[in-house]
């Protein structure tokens, strides 16, 4: 009985401590957003290619291409409240199609690519002391493109260039508890690329163009 007893008061004490610590936690005040200080946010992005123009040369059609979702890093640096430099790191596959092509009349598999496009922007964050801050940015961005493959039978080469382009975003910060924030962010990116297939006999030129949309948590240092 005694034995019970001990248990019950243990879970007891340690059901109290746990509820005494989260209440801690979400009675933290909002920090909000000031210069001198770094943010780190992790988020989920969905990476839509917009295609936005494409031609391939000698078999005719346009180019498609699969959408990824994946992880996303970002590190801003506040110069002011309001101004921030932003960072963004985040790899994703995507596979290319020829559409209406000579090849076939419908969507023919061209491939796999994986991209890397670090890209450096520059925000204005709006109401920066307030729970609720939305921003805006631009800046540049630099597209890799690595680990391509063909897809074999009648592919059996396949290689981009890199891309440089502009980037636009808008978002917002939500301060949830303390040095904690909730985010949304939409970017577009400007990316224009060459497929060379089988060797260059073959070219295609797209307007990739992806919007990324993410949702995530951040971490104000």
């Amino acid at each position: 009985m005694r034995k019970f007893l001990f248990a019950t008061s243990l879970l007891s004490a340690m059901a109290f401590s746990g509820m005494a610590s989260a209440q801690s936690f979400w009675d933290q005040p909002p920090v909000g957003k000031e210069a001198g200080t770094f943010m780190i946010r992790a988020r989920a992005i969905g990476v839509i290619p917009q295609n936005s123009s494409s031609s391939i040369s000698a078999i005719g059609g346009t180019v498609s291409t699969s959408n990824s979702a994946a992880p996303e890093l970002d590190f801003s640096y506040f110069l002011t409240d309001n101004i921030a430099l932003e960072l963004i790191a985040a790899t994703t596959k995507h596979d290319l199609y020829a559409d209406g092509s000579a090849l076939t009349p419908g969507s023919y598999h061209v491939g796999s690519t994986w991209v890397l496009p670090p890209t450096l922007l520059l925000q204005y964050h709006f109401m920066p002391h307030s729970r609720f801050s939305p921003y805006i940015g631009a800046g540049l961005n630099v597209t890799f493109f690595y680990s391509t493959q063909a897809a074999g039978n009648a592919v059996t080469s396949l290689a981009m260039t890199n891309s440089v382009g502009a980037a636009v975003q808008a978002g917002f910060d939500y301060n949830i508890t303390g040095h904690w924030f909730a985010n949304f962010d939409v970017k577009q990116i400007f990316v224009n690329t060459t497929a060379s297939i089988d060797g260059g006999i073959i070219k295609a030129k797209t307007a990739l163009n992806p919007t990324v949309v993410g949702a995530g948590i951040g971490y104000r240092f």
